[in-house]
């Protein structure tokens, strides 16, 4: 696992000399193919290094991050032809893969807390520096503060942890049953608010909204896994509490995930609707990870991983339109189809896979995680059918007013999609709907 850290420090290098930009993206592929050759033991942790070693869980979400991250490259073009400071845009991908990197490879708890606390750095610079409203430093300061405040009690349960069994490694967690209410809370609330659970998501529309393609794509696709991944960690620890406590995150996550499933139909900014309904599918990966059941954990894991590469297609998507017309608001970029058809399949693929459609990964996460909600209480069953209903009513409400509809007289120029868009865009789909021939992988480590 060391290798791989040694690979990204020598890029930094490289961001330090001109014209590196393909370059860089280019090793970037390599490094996941060397990656996706590892040898992977399905049930323990594997490649071990020092403090660093991956298990099934880490493997999918660390391979995610470095296929996100070189797409990222991919996609911010502009940057570079506009001679955008894309050395030091480059530099701060690789930094905060870096980051994603040793988040999902440390074994160690508090090491896995401070590169979950220090990825937000460069996604803040990626905001702020890159971004394009002048509300931009407000949405970095909701994403800083929404992420800082509740993360000190973790750092305290995590303290607490040493204290009392001086070990923080991952694997030997699982022998330790805690039962106390204030380490429950401590140790969730950060995760939580970083899935983002409703109550406290107000963060994320925001910072997508200001994010540049880039940014959206990395905080779409991996930050909110970030959530998910630590409380699959802890809820090993958490049992016999959270057989008391974790209705209330179900009931909260479920009910929120219609209330924001029907919020959908207001948005008029394609990438504010696009947030929104990240924050919809995530609120059933809570649901499926707090009922604490097998087909729970399998299914979110699945949804995770699916939902980064569906989610961060649709982000690129709407960049794409938006790069034409300079504008993401649904009443200007109607009637695309007759512009783009091409592109119009690719947004028909995209949101077919976001609304759960077969082959996508997104409906064997989707069952998995309706089988295990239905199987903890029956009455779930009610907000499931909204909330299935509804994302797929807001997929289609997405494509129907970005292609159909009269085309806006103002848009007198325009250039048809470009070779690298269809590759960027085949590279997020095509894996989404190729991994379900392989789904014994991700349905059979637990």
């Amino acid at each position: 696992m060391m290798k791989f850290l040694m690979m990204m420090m020598f890029m930094m290098l490289m961001c330090l000399k001109k014209n590196m930009f393909w370059m860089v993206q280019n090793i970037m592929m390599l490094m996941v193919l060397m990656f996706m050759n590892l040898s992977l033991n399905i049930i323990n942790f594997t490649n071990l290094s020092y403090m660093l070693g991956c298990d099934m869980i880490s493997y999918g979400l660390i391979l995610l991050s470095m296929w996100i991250s070189f797409l990222m490259i991919m996609s911010s073009e502009k940057l570079m032809k506009e001679n955008f400071y894309e050395n030091f845009f480059l530099l701060n991908v690789i930094l905060l893969l870096m980051l994603l990197y040793l988040t999902f490879s440390t074994m160690n708890l508090f090491m896995f807390y401070l590169f979950f606390e220090a990825s937000l750095i460069p996604t803040l610079m990626l905001i702020i520096g890159w971004g394009y409203q002048p509300e931009r430093i407000q949405a970095g300061l909701y994403l800083l503060f929404y992420t800082l405040f509740v993360s000190l009690p973790l750092l305290m349960g995590i303290f607490y942890i040493y204290k009392d069994i001086n070990c923080l490694m991952m694997y030997f967690l699982k022998y330790n049953y805690y039962y106390y209410i204030f380490l429950y809370f401590s140790l969730i609330l950060a995760f939580l608010v970083k899935m983002p659970m409703y109550f406290v998501h107000l963060w994320l529309p925001k910072a997508h909204v200001e994010a540049p393609i880039s940014g959206s794509m990395i905080l779409a696709a991996i930050m909110l896994k970030l959530g998910g991944y630590g409380l699959m960690r802890v809820m090993i620890m958490l049992q016999k509490v959270g057989m008391k406590l974790n209705f209330i995150w179900i009931i909260i996550s479920l009910i929120g995930g219609f209330y924001i499933s029907l919020k959908c139909f207001c948005q008029i900014d394609m990438k504010s609707l696009i947030a929104y309904s990240s924050v919809c599918h995530m609120s059933i990966v809570i649901g499926g990870i707090m009922t604490m059941n097998y087909w729970g954990f399998l299914g979110s894991y699945i949804l995770m991983i699916s939902h980064g590469l569906c989610s961060s297609g649709m982000f690129c998507l709407s960049n794409i339109n938006y790069e034409r017309l300079s504008s993401r608001s649904l009443l200007m970029n109607k009637g695309m189809m007759n512009f783009m058809p091409s592109m119009s399949l690719w947004w028909f693929l995209m949101l077919s896979s976001n609304m759960a459609a077969p082959p996508s990964l997104n409906l064997v996460g989707e069952i998995s995680l309706i089988n295990s909600l239905v199987s903890w209480s029956w009455l779930t069953m009610i907000m499931l059918m909204m909330i299935s209903f509804f994302s797929a009513g807001y997929s289609l409400y997405l494509y129907s007013y970005t292609q159909h509809g009269k085309y806006n007289i103002g848009m007198y120029s325009f250039y048809s999609g470009v070779s690298r868009e269809y590759l960027m865009l085949m590279l997020h789909w095509l894996p989404l709907n190729i991994l379900v021939l392989k789904i014994d992988y991700s349905m059979l480590w637990f």
